[in-house]
């Protein structure tokens, strides 16, 4: 057998540079997962649509504007260019919003409340004129259709076939919302009526602080009160109108949504229940139906 003589391998400029930065990627990698692994666990289990959004949004606020072009691959630099308020809602959400769900102290309240004005662009409060909810976070669950007058039943509360189709099997709840109907007969229905059970919300009004001392008064605000309802792990939010009361404290729920708002929310994995934040509205004239963060 002839040996053949043994030839080493020609390492090229280009080469050595590029084992250099694979090295020093990992690093980095390496750096910053052990520096921000809990928020990095956090991210990786939102929502594949904001995932990458808002890891790339993380990225650059971690990095005190020092990432380089070298540093941000390149199917991902096109993402800077678009970082919206929602990638940044997530950020600012996630240091204040406690992991465990649980009422809110006042200062996350607060936080919270200018967090979500400014994302959203509707001003809102944990409470006004000292009425507040009995908690700002909590668990919502889906609720059935409500009727909107005497003699309302499943097969006229739509109006299109449409929402037929996508919400005639939440059915409809045997006793009226806690205000009654919402308009005393067919032919005295208003869009606003319609609307008004279409998003409403259930809450807790009879946990609500000062409650059983000032019944006639709160029932008079809570009526159709305006909140904004969110969900935290996906950034959805409407605004919704304060139309039932409930649920029960033994269900282990705070809030409870018309099927439309739980629609919306992303709440229909089969549970039909989840973590919300809800604060009242401000501007009365603010009206019902989802919202968008400014851009």
């Amino acid at each position: 057998m002839v040996q053949l003589p043994f030839f080493k391998k020609k390492i090229s400029h280009y080469d050595a540079l590029a084992q250099k930065w694979t090295d020093r990627h990992k690093e980095l990698q390496a750096a910053l997962w052990n520096k921000h692994s809990d928020v990095l666990d956090w991210f990786v289990n939102r929502p594949k649509q904001w995932m990458l959004s808002s890891l790339v949004g993380f990225l650059l606020l971690s990095s005190s504007g020092n990432l380089s072009a070298k540093v941000i691959p390149a199917y991902a630099q096109e993402q800077f260019l678009n970082l919206d308020k929602k990638t940044f809602f997530f950020s600012d959400l996630y240091n204040v919003l406690p992991h465990e769900i649980r009422p809110l102290i006042p200062d996350e309240e607060n936080t919270i409340a200018q967090l979500l004005s400014n994302t959203y662009g509707v001003q809102v409060t944990s409470q006004i004129n000292g009425i507040r909810l009995n908690r700002t976070y909590g668990y919502i669950g889906e609720e059935q259709h409500l009727a909107l007058y005497p003699g309302n039943t499943m097969d006229s509360h739509f109006d299109n076939p449409t929402d037929a189709s996508l919400y005639w099997s939440s059915g409809m709840a045997p006793g009226l919302g806690a205000w009654g109907y919402f308009a005393p007969s067919e032919s005295q229905l208003t869009q606003e009526d319609k609307l008004r059970e279409k998003y409403y919300v259930a809450v807790e009004t009879f946990l609500s602080p000062g409650y059983m001392q000032h019944v006639a008064e709160y029932n008079n605000f809570f009526k159709y009160k305006k909140v904004l309802v969110v969900n935290p792990n996906n950034g959805r939010a409407i605004v919704a109108d304060i139309a039932d009361s409930g649920p029960s404290e033994w269900t282990g729920k705070s809030f409870g949504g018309s099927p439309e708002v739980m629609q919306y929310l992303g709440r229909v994995d089969g549970a039909a229940k989840g973590a919300v934040l809800v604060f009242f509205v401000q501007d009365d004239t603010v009206p019902l139906g989802p919202v968008q963060p400014l851009q």
